[in-house]
């Protein structure tokens, strides 16, 4: 299991180094791919999908795709109407195929639209932020992947109290911590090997950990409810996309918006 996991992850990191430094179309595509493959499996865990596809999870992928592509296209003024239309055409489904589908069905598909599509896109963006783009978007995977190693690191050395006990009995305050540290710390090294801010780094770094937690215990909190293991079985010794990007998925935002502010 471990040797799968590891040969996974490396094959992931080296999908994302070609994706990322490649920029535009082909990280447009990927991410897009990406965002549908989450929704598909939050939506197969909230019950949207069962068995064969659903009307109710078609035109949410509508949704998210006609969102990309106002992205793709410079028109981020619409990308809002975007997801207001995707939600309207959830709603013309929920009522004209009434009694078919659950209230909770219609606000899990509206939700995976929101929670994996539009978060997610938040990768190209950065990617494509006028400011160095290029290497602020690494601040992402750098805050998230970053310290969930060194708060698992940290946690199995000297991790005694723990943080959500019933969500994540393995997490540790102590290793919260130290993955925030270790955070930006790796922002500082990032910072001075780029020639980038160094506090600003850091202060992005720290800020990006602390909310990729959240992430990280979101998606096992859901896990929890629906009870399952994982969301998907697409990446070996890691699960699905969610399972592997739950804290990038909360972090993106973060860290368009912080650049946004600090690098404007």
């Amino acid at each position: 299991m471990f040797k799968t996991r590891l040969i996974s992850g490396i094959v992931l990191v080296l999908i994302a180094l070609l994706t990322i430094i490649s920029g535009g179309p082909v990280l447009f595509i990927t991410l897009l791919c990406v965002s549908l493959i989450g929704m598909q499996e939050l939506m197969n865990a909230m019950g949207v999908r069962k068995g064969s596809f659903e009307l109710l999870e078609i035109v949410s992928y509508l949704g998210i795709i006609v969102y990309y592509l106002t992205l793709f296209f410079g028109w981020e003024e619409y990308s809002l109407l975007a997801v207001i239309a995707g939600l309207v055409l959830i709603m013309f489904v929920y009522v004209f195929t009434y009694p078919k589908y659950k209230a909770e069905q219609v606000m899990a598909s509206f939700f995976s639209i929101v929670y994996v599509g539009v978060m997610l896109s938040f990768v190209y963006q950065t990617r494509m932020f006028e400011n160095n783009g290029a290497y602020l978007v690494w601040l992402i995977f750098l805050c998230s992947w970053g310290c969930d190693t060194c708060a698992y690191c940290v946690g199995v050395l000297i991790g005694k109290h723990k943080m959500a006990p019933v969500l994540s009995p393995k997490k540790s305050i102590e290793g919260a911590v130290g993955g925030v540290a270790g955070a930006m710390l790796l922002g500082v090294i990032y910072a001075a090997v780029t020639k980038g801010g160094l506090w600003e780094y850091a202060l992005i770094c720290g800020v990006g950990a602390l909310i990729s937690m959240v992430g990280d215990l979101a998606a096992s909190a859901v896990k929890r409810n629906r009870e399952i293991k994982d969301y998907g079985k697409l990446i070996p010794g890691h699960g699905g996309i969610l399972d592997r990007f739950d804290s990038v998925i909360f972090t993106a935002p973060v860290i368009y918006f912080l650049s946004t502010i600090l690098f404007k």
